[in-house]
């Protein structure tokens, strides 16, 4: 969530809304407290369409691009700026207050196309987004609209493992070995001075050029002891792009061979997505984003799985706001970390101005730590370069 405590002005500005700004003035433009406004304003000035009253200043000439100016037939007369306001609701509200206010929207306002017309949602450009609200919606739509939900999470899906698979192979592949070379041409492990001292004697003085008859490629070196890599993700409200990246790295990790990959989600209660890890689409599919968060309960159930302690990787991917008992959290923590595991927690990332910025409570982040768990903000290729330190 965007800002802080709400003041006691902020807080009359929202209640009264855009009656109020003669007598209480308007927030600064582009502040979270006038963003914040111009949400609600968004939705509930609905509520008084037809009935000859409006906000107290003029909006004949307003820019109907705005966030913040009224529709003339509903919020679902635009799907794309419906999911914009969704966007700034989850960004600018807290979880409990996002759940009532896109309630309101859905069972009063006519939101209901969005998540009711299989057309509308087909229409809708693909993106990480789009997905992480309809994800967060899921619980309102109707069994009929699954097809098309799962389509776009499939070619969302796609577009991630595109960009990021080849940067994970690269990293997940092994350190070059200087005195082994491969038949496998592979442009990364190319050896430019192996080539030219294979090579030389065919300098010809004449042109002062080599003629290449042999490339010579460094050959990655395979690790044999077998790792264990278990996702741990928290599927409370707030964690909706972490869970996505998350199900596309499960897949990709379950993909390499060189490591047994088990996905586990949570909130107050655990869900094992192992037997399904390799396929991102069915593991979002899968997720019930929401409810509370029993980070502790978690990661007790997590050390259920651990067979060989000092070759597993245990990575949780969390805001680390626990819901449970702080105490036992921290207990299951040492315990892990007194056992050998490695332990990596990852604060979750949310998109903020056209950047990934952590969000997470540090104070508990700050005890996780103490008790023997590293942790960190990092993109999956991040994850990636940290477990081959770990592992190597």
């Amino acid at each position: 969530m965007v800002g802080g405590a709400v003041s006691e002005l902020e807080r009359w500005r929202l209640v009264l809304g855009g009656f109020a700004r003669d007598q209480l003035g308007q927030a600064p433009g582009g502040s979270v407290e006038g963003r914040r406004g111009e949400a609600l304003d968004y939705l509930y000035r609905h509520a008084y369409v037809g009935r000859d009253v409006a906000p107290g200043e003029d909006e004949s000439n307003a820019d109907p691009d705005e966030l913040g100016d009224e529709p003339t037939s509903g919020l679902g007369a635009s799907a794309p700026h419906a999911v914009v306001w969704l966007g700034e609701v989850r960004d600018l509200f807290p979880q409990s207050v996002c759940d009532v206010v896109t309630g309101h929207a859905l069972d009063r306002f006519g939101l209901t196309d969005l998540l009711t017309d299989p057309a509308l949602l087909d229409r809708l450009s693909p993106s990480t987004e789009l997905l992480a609200l309809l994800l967060g919606l899921r619980h309102s739509m109707p069994p009929e609209l699954e097809s098309s939900l799962r389509r776009l999470i499939a070619a969302v899906v796609d577009d991630l493992r595109a960009r990021l698979e080849p940067e994970v192979r690269r990293a997940m592949s092994g350190p070059k070995r200087s005195f082994a070379h491969s038949p496998i041409p592979v442009a990364a492990n190319f050896d430019v001075a192996g080539t030219i001292a294979a090579n030389l004697k065919n300098y010809d003085p004449q042109t002062g050029r080599i003629v290449v008859e042999r490339l010579r490629f460094f050959e990655r070196h395979r690790r044999h002891i077998a790792w264990d890599v278990i996702l741990c993700v928290d599927q409370s409200g707030s964690m909706a792009d972490s869970v996505i990246h998350s199900a596309v790295m499960a897949g990709i990790f379950a993909g390499l061979g060189t490591v047994r990959v088990k996905l586990v989600v949570f909130d107050t209660a655990v869900v094992d997505l192992t037997p399904i890890a390799d396929d991102p689409v069915d593991v979002l599919m899968s997720t019930q984003l929401g409810g509370g968060t029993d980070i502790g309960g978690a990661l007790h159930y997590c050390s259920t799985l651990v067979t060989n302690p000092r070759n597993t990787v245990l990575v949780l991917l969390s805001d680390f706001c626990e819901g449970g008992s702080p105490h036992r959290l921290l207990q299951v923590t040492g315990e892990l970390a007194d056992a050998g595991v490695h332990l990596l927690g990852l604060a979750s990332l949310t998109l903020k101005s056209g950047q990934a910025q952590p969000y997470y409570d540090r104070q508990t982040a700050q005890q996780m730590a103490a008790a023997g768990m590293q942790i960190a903000a990092l993109d999956p290729r991040g994850l990636a370069d940290w477990l081959v330190g770990v592992m190597s």
